[in-house]
């Protein structure tokens, strides 16, 4: 094997000359002569150039070390073509940048090579998309003419927050919405708890409405008026105890999830077995249409709820935000102190792939023996100026990595503790007191990492692999500096030029400055357009919808940045400590470990998120109690009927007959409603309708489908009165005209008043249904008999936004219909 420290070229394997012989006197014997020159020379060899013999013994040694370390504690992968890469230089007096030896890296290493790494494809949700583009297309060919779109109103979209603190997720979704607006949506913002950004919203030109904290009234807002939604953080997962039910079950619903809190607990949950709580979680993240993850790894922390959903647009100002948060605070000398850093000391900070794979460690040595020249420009360890340190950001350390890690460094030079490993949990830290940043990953990504976002806001020199995803937004020696992936010795080259006498140069520093520049709003355009191109395939817009502008017209100026000048201002803006507004969610659910722990505690509350379980459980006992109900009239029946006539047995039968089907339909309602002239019926489909309708015997419910019927109230099944109902097709195409005809057929079995009123769960929703002044004023003109028989139809005047003057119906209808109404 030839020497890492030949002078020789790079590539050369070729070993040094020998030392020439020294002359010496003739011997009387031929082999006497040759015995002794032997030994003179062997002896010459290793008395004279003893020290040089050592350093190739030694350099071998280590070489081989550091092989068998990266074997041994590396973990087993799939064997590839192992590929040629240029190794730099060890450690050696004088010898640093002279050259090296083309070496050829052990398996393992796969991805270096080409690139390639792994690569995430929203592979369901595309075939979904294109297979519903092809049937429109379809659709429209066989129409045979072009469809013209008369449309009467803008696309309305609801976003849903947890609160409205200011934080990254609230600056990009304000920059998005503000695009989207101009694209041509309209858009309302509903929120759990409020905060310092309402107010931004509403300078924007969206209304914000705070939903009460109360969870039984969670499902108070009708979001059939949204064409979609956009849910935003774990914290927000309450408004799906509404989205989980009919009618609401087709609202288009786009979540986006950026927390890893509720990744980290999964674990928890399934070794503690809650499989209340994950099943909850699996039939959340199932109902959303799209799971939208700012980055690649929290798909792969989130993979036990995928359901073929999971979508990523990459680029969030959240490590912007990160590292304003931090400038704000500014406490470097403690940071240095926790390190283990002195405060002079001259600190690179290797990052890399937030992803585990095999040759990670080799990685790390090939780096470090590059940082290894910049050595000589520091003095001994035991000077108290400044002193060269590396930290290794790192996730999953184990023990073995570390050793290893820890004899490469010793071996190139570095003294003991200058080579130190850093917890993911202290980024923050190390890119706030690093001098310059190394990417050692040459794991080929499909995003711009976010490490090196926030350490270029920090104005801190970066230098990065030539990937394609870095090479997308670093030009080599403007933003940052880049050295070829396949030949990492050129690293040492480049460290040469940006670090001079120890500190780093004016070129570095004006590299890092223009890399701040150009962070803040890195990706920005990236981000916007994709979640403008989402909408576009996720939405499907209704013919009196006005049509939107695609993502390839929004203007650039528009799209290019996040909205920080709204911000400005902005009380408590860094104060926030989103690693605890994080976990508010998950703190809300701890009654179900209580519960678990302490089977015979008793919980008043019940998070309505799980009532749908209760639910179920209560139908499934109403249902048994109606059986045998049922059963025991049966019984009866058979006990006291006597024996008689054919007829009779078939009245009897019919009387049986008429009373399984009304049996759900009696209560204390309908003794209340007994002598009431009027009887008004509220159409009614799915559970997600239950606040909506009213529980007085004034009103009655008739539900289009048995199955979402309240339990304990005399709700009327209109699927079995009208069994066209049954069939989804029908119902939706009737809608609550379905209960009309329903109601009509045999109506006096079931209508046993006077006068007949209907009004739509929706009119509540909107809080136009009838007040209890218009109740009673109603109630009072049926009575006395003011217009006899007559149609009657209420509206809310005071919403209308014509009708500035107050007037009544009539003269608002005169006014907008020139005198014809009266």
């Amino acid at each position: 094997m030839g020497s890492l420290d030949s002078p020789a070229g790079s590539g050369s394997y070729k070993r040094a000359a020998a030392p020439a012989s020294v002359p010496r006197a003739p011997s009387a014997g031929g082999g006497a002569a040759r015995r002794p020159g032997v030994r003179s020379r062997l002896a010459r060899f290793v008395l004279v150039d003893k020290v040089d013999f050592l350093q190739w013994i030694g350099t071998a040694a280590a070489f081989f070390f550091v092989t068998i370390l990266v074997y041994t504690f590396l973990p087993g992968s799939v064997v590839v073509e192992n590929p040629t890469m240029l190794l730099p230089s060890r450690r050696a007096s004088g010898g640093w940048g002279q050259g090296g030896t083309e070496a050829v890296l052990p398996r393992g290493l796969g991805g270096l090579e080409n690139g390639e790494g792994l690569t995430f494809e929203p592979t369901r949700l595309r075939e979904k998309w294109a297979r519903e583009r092809s049937q429109d297309a379809q659709s429209l060919a066989e129409l045979g003419r072009p469809v013209k779109r008369a449309g009467a109103r803008k696309p309305r979209l609801a976003l849903v927050f947890g609160d409205l603190s200011p934080d990254a997720m609230q600056l990009q979704m304000i920059s998005v919405a503000s695009v989207l607006e101009a694209m041509g949506y309209e858009m309302k913002v509903f929120s759990f708890g409020d905060g310092p950004c309402s107010s931004i919203w509403r300078t924007i030109g969206i209304p914000v409405e705070i939903l009460p904290v109360d969870t039984k009234l969670l499902t108070s807002i009708d979001w059939l008026d949204y064409d979609g939604m956009l849910v935003n953080s774990i914290e927000a997962r309450p408004v799906f105890s509404s989205l989980l039910q009919e009618p609401f079950k087709s609202v288009p619903v786009i979540w986006t999830v950026q927390e890893t809190s509720l990744a980290h607990c999964i674990r928890e949950y399934k070794s503690s077995g809650m499989t209340q709580i994950l099943g909850g979680w699996q039939e959340v993240f199932s109902r959303a249409n799209v799971i939208v993850f700012p980055n690649y790894i929290l798909p792969v922390m989130y993979a036990a709820f995928d359901s073929g959903n999971y979508f990523v647009i990459p680029g969030s100002p959240a490590p912007a935000f990160q590292a304003d948060r931090f400038i704000v605070k500014n406490y470097d000398k403690y940071v240095r102190i926790s390190l283990s850093l002195g405060p002079r000391d001259f600190v690179i900070a290797m990052v890399g792939s937030q992803f585990s794979y095999d040759g990670l460690l080799m990685e790390e040595a090939l780096v470090l023996q590059a940082v290894g020249p910049l050595l000589q420009q520091y003095p001994s360890e035991n000077s108290t100026q400044t002193e060269l340190k590396v930290r290794i950001l790192t996730g999953n350390q184990t023990d073995k990595h570390r050793i290893a890690l820890e004899a490469i460094a010793l071996n190139v030079g570095f003294s003991r503790g200058a080579v130190e490993h850093v917890a993911v949990e202290d980024t923050d830290n190390l890119l706030a007191i690093a001098n310059l940043v190394i990417y050692c990953s040459c794991f080929d990504e499909q995003s711009f990492p976010n490490v090196l976002v926030e350490a270029m806001i920090l104005e801190k020199l970066v230098i990065a692999p030539d990937l394609g995803m870095i090479t997308k937004y670093i030009d080599d020696g403007i933003n940052g500096l880049l050295f070829p992936r396949k030949n990492i010795a050129m690293l040492s080259q480049v460290l040469l030029q940006v670090v001079s006498n120890g500190e780093l140069s004016d070129l570095g520093k004006n590299i890092a400055s223009v890399g701040k520049a150009r962070a803040k709003d890195l990706m920005a355009s990236e981000a916007i357009e994709g979640y403008a191109v989402l909408l576009e395939n996720v939405i499907k817009f209704p013919s009196e919808t006005l049509t939107p502008l695609t993502a390839g017209e929004i203007p650039l100026p528009l799209k290019q940045e996040w909205k920080w000048h709204l911000f400005e201002g902005v009380e408590h803006l860094y104060n926030v400590n989103e690693s605890l507004a994080d976990c508010k969610m998950l703190q809300k659910m701890d009654w179900h470990r209580n519960r678990k722990d302490d089977p015979h505690s008793i919980t008043p509350k019940i998070d309505e998120t799980f009532s749908a379980i209760a639910w179920r459980e209560e139908r499934a006992n109403g249902i048994m109690s109606a059986k045998m109900k049922l059963e025991e009239e049966y019984l009866k029946e058979r006990s006291d009927q006597p024996h008689g006539t054919w007829e009779e047995v078939y009245r009897n039968v019919k009387r049986v007959d008429r009373m399984k089907n009304e049996l759900h339909e009696r209560d204390e309602k309908e003794l209340e409603r007994t002598g009431q002239p009027l009887c008004i019926y509220e159409p009614f489909y799915g559970e997600g309708t239950w606040p909506f309708l009213h529980q007085s015997s004034l009103y009655r419910g008739i539900g289009l489908s048995s199955k979402g019927r309240r339990f304990g109230a005399d709700d009327i099944d209109a699927s079995s009165r009208l069994p066209l109902l049954n069939s989804g097709y029908y119902r939706d195409i009737l809608g609550e005209f379905g209960a009309f005809f329903a109601l009509a057929n045999r109506i006096d079995r079931i209508h046993k008043n006077s006068w007949i009123g209907f009004q739509s769960w929706r009119v509540t929703a909107r809080k136009a249904n009838l007040s209890k002044n218009a109740e009673s004023a109603m109630l009072e003109a049926i009575q006395t008999q003011k217009h006899g028989d007559a149609f009657y139809f209420w509206v809310r005047m005071d919403q209308d936004p014509r009708n500035h003057a107050n007037q009544d119906f009539w003269s608002l209808c005169d006014a907008i219909n020139a005198g014809n109404c009266s």
